[in-house]
């Protein structure tokens, strides 16, 4: 089994502040981790629950592929993040499966961690992100 756990699951906001105090107030959460990733376009905040997280993602500027999703399709469910041992690998045997890369290789992601996309295309409609930490 390449994947090892859920990573997170990415929530599209257009105010983050809004949303960080609804998760607070509704179950208690706080930020474990924030960062803005510039080249994404996006300022995240990570909640921690058990060993994965909540990502609530707001865009940056108007072109990223956050904004693009909130104008077409609202705020909500973005994308899910798997954690893989190996983000190379586990890229490599998506695509002998048929997947469609937003990435040709890994990149960095936030918080130290090495991540590739997959488009919901190949995917059955779901943005896929593996996550290497």
């Amino acid at each position: 089994m390449i994947l090892t756990e859920i990573d997170h699951v990415a929530i599209a906001v257009r105010d983050l502040e809004a949303a960080i105090k609804y998760y607070q107030e509704a179950f208690g959460a706080t930020v474990d981790h924030r960062e803005v990733v510039e080249s994404d376009g996006v300022e995240e905040a990570l909640l921690k629950v058990a060993e994965s997280y909540i990502q609530l993602l707001t865009p940056t500027n108007p072109d990223s592929p956050v904004a693009k999703a909130i104008e077409k399709r609202g705020e909500g469910l973005h994308h899910i993040g798997y954690r893989v041992d190996n983000c190379a690998e586990a890229l490599a045997s998506m695509i002998a499966a048929g997947a469609t890369p937003i990435d040709k290789a890994p990149r960095p992601g936030s918080r130290g961690t090495t991540v590739a996309f997959i488009h919901p295309k190949g995917s059955f409609g779901t943005l896929i992100e593996l996550v290497q930490e």
